[in-house]
């Protein structure tokens, strides 16, 4: 006996052994993929053509964690997307079990434990730790208090060069109108914690290296917290022969991936001094921009770089006075779908489409400096298929 609330009516959810302890399902039904700390008992579950994590924790938790997902996604927040809660599990011996949580598995995803078990660079820890920082602001502005700020509870997304960072575990999380400074402070310090014992512990493990100080990154995740947040919130007095700096700021905003609806301005009574405050959106201008043109589904960085490319192609076409969407459909012609359409299809699990692209291009680059000469973008695809892409992990699904 068993109650399921889900989004999802795949009848194939009946048929799951939730009269089981997760831990002891058949193995069958699993799939290996990597998953970071948790206090729970996690299985990553193939119903059908989808991939589903399953977390074993208490009925209360259970459906305040869903009910939180749910908020975050309609707030349009970075996170999984909660599938449904299994309640009300039975032992055949009549033992009670514990509720699971169904969240749908992010493609590509990887815990942060998973990209140090295979070395990482100084630079990339940094990249690591601007992506979860980002998360947090995007979760404060919407409101959300974590609760449980940690390394351990974020996914990681490769984005075009950098990383970004999606909201894994909501159990303690809170929603709120607005976030008072005390609230924010207390995620803040939690993150500071967290934070750095997770790195003491790569550091116990082998797995840091020796020019990663853990007391210098957890710093670091407070400045860039405090900056940022100032960056998206704070109101700027400018004189009246400084107007240049607004465009400055919001062009700023927009390389983090925030776009600016619109900008509060208040002027002295004299008309010499004018405070400015952005009213800040949601991020992602880049990749609904991309989406809108070409129905590519991408991060935000990634975005950012087909459309360069996408411009740089249409300069090179002569193609100025073009709509831009006939434009961006002829470069996913003749551009992006010829690119990729190189990779064989056992390496097409690699990486995602839109990152496999961005790295075609970052080949491309090295190679015509190093040729000195214009390199068609198949000719780029096949040289980055022999000399970089047969020999990185998989970071797709990975049947278990």
């Amino acid at each position: 006996m068993y109650r399921i609330l889900a989004t999802s009516t795949d009848p194939r959810l009946l048929e799951l052994p939730w009269h089981i302890p997760l831990a002891d399902w058949p193995a069958e039904l699993l799939v290996a993929l990597p998953h970071g700390i948790s206090r729970h008992v996690v299985r990553f579950i193939r119903v059908g053509d989808e991939v589903l994590a399953a977390k074993e924790m208490p009925v209360e938790a259970a459906s305040h964690e869903y009910r939180m997902l749910q908020d975050l996604v309609r707030l349009k927040l970075p996170t999984v997307e909660p599938v449904g809660v299994v309640t009300d599990r039975y032992c055949a011996n009549g033992e009670a079990l514990g509720a699971i949580l169904l969240t749908r598995h992010l493609h590509f995803s990887l815990p942060y434990q998973a990209l140090f078990g295979r070395g990482i660079q100084a630079e990339t820890v940094t990249k690591l730790l601007d992506a979860m920082v980002v998360l947090l602001v995007r979760l404060h502005l919407g409101g959300f208090m974590w609760g449980d700020v940690s390394l351990s509870n974020v996914l990681f997304l490769r984005d075009a060069g950098q990383f970004a960072a999606y909201l894994v575990d909501a159990e303690t999380g809170e929603l709120h109108d607005v976030l008072s400074d005390g609230q924010r402070a207390a995620d803040q310090d939690i993150a500071i914690v967290n934070v750095f014992g997770g790195f003491c512990d790569l550091e116990a493990a082998g797995h840091l290296d020796a020019s990663v100080d853990p007391m210098q990154v957890s710093e670091y995740v407070a400045e860039r917290y405090l900056a940022l947040w100032d960056e998206l919130t704070c109101e700027q007095e400018l004189g009246n022969d400084e107007l240049s700096r607004i465009e400055t700021r919001v062009r700023r905003l927009g390389e983090l991936g925030f776009d600016v609806a619109e900008l509060a301005v208040t002027t002295s009574p004299d008309g010499t001094r004018i405070t400015v405050q952005p009213k800040v959106v949601d991020a992602g201008h880049h990749a609904r921009r991309l989406m809108r043109l070409t129905g590519l589904d991408t991060q935000e960085n990634q975005a950012r770089r087909l459309l360069n490319d996408m411009d740089a192609y249409r300069a090179i076409t002569n193609q100025w006075g073009v709509d831009e969407s006939i434009v961006a459909q002829c470069w996913l012609r003749e551009q992006f779908l010829p690119a990729l359409a190189v990779i064989p299809p056992e390496l097409s699990h690699k990486l995602d489409p839109a990152q496999l692209y961005h790295e075609i291009l970052d080949y491309r680059w090295f190679q015509a400096e190093r040729e000195h000469r214009a390199v068609p973008i198949q000719e780029a695809a096949v040289g980055y298929v022999c000399d970089v892409l047969s020999h990185l992990p998989d970071e797709e699904v990975t049947a278990g």
